[in-house]
């Protein structure tokens, strides 16, 4: 190859080269993040996300009975059919309490599940599925979001996915939403990551 287009091939290649970092750097949050899941939950943390407006079975908008409540919220997205994902939260949310318990801290914190199947979740039963996880209902409730448009937006928001899986249930992923007293989403954290869930819900009071 002569020395002309070997320099010319060189510098296509240091072009493509450059191109591909750029386009990981954007991709990564500056290399901070490896997948679009930690990119979303780095662009929270630095920018708390306000919710969509939404109302629970009740009638009450989500937001304003947040903000009403004065405590932090720690929200997760359930079914009460689910056998997987949502017992695995269901353990955490019970170790949540457990410690919400021990250290006095009901005053500051609160846990609340939201069911995404409002057709077979009701209240009666939502309140069996709560009564099976000993929660307290001073410290954990469970609702859901009867209307489907404020429903998708909701989930949406926290970056919940829902399938339905052709048999009745639903493919979905699973995290614990950290939701100040402002009802603005701060914190994300995935299954098992509790712990850390309540730290960061205790240092936004």
């Amino acid at each position: 190859m002569r020395p002309g287009s070997l320099h010319r091939t060189l510098a296509a290649v240091a072009v493509i080269v450059a191109c591909a970092a750029a386009a990981l750097w954007t991709a990564t949050d500056g290399l901070s993040a490896l997948t679009s899941e930690t990119a979303r939950r780095l662009a929270v943390a630095r920018e708390p996300l306000p919710l969509p407006r939404a109302h629970l079975a009740d009638g009450r908008e989500l937001g304003a009975a947040i903000r009403a409540d004065g405590r932090v919220v720690l929200v997760d997205f359930i079914y009460t059919q689910c056998e997987s994902l949502c017992t695995a939260l269901g353990s955490d949310y019970q170790q949540l309490q457990r410690e919400l318990r021990r250290q006095g801290l009901g005053d500051r914190v609160r846990l609340l599940s939201l069911s995404f199947d409002p057709e077979r979740d009701d209240p009666p039963t939502l309140a069996r599925h709560q009564q099976r996880l000993r929660a307290d209902p001073a410290l954990w409730q469970a609702d859901t979001i009867p209307d489907p448009r404020e429903r998708t937006a909701l989930l949406s928001a926290f970056g919940i996915v829902v399938v339905p899986d052709g048999r009745g249930d639903f493919v979905h992923n699973a995290a614990i939403h950290v939701v100040d007293s402002q009802g603005r989403l701060r914190r994300i954290h995935g299954l098992g990551g509790w712990r850390q869930a309540l730290a960061d819900a205790l240092a936004l009071r």
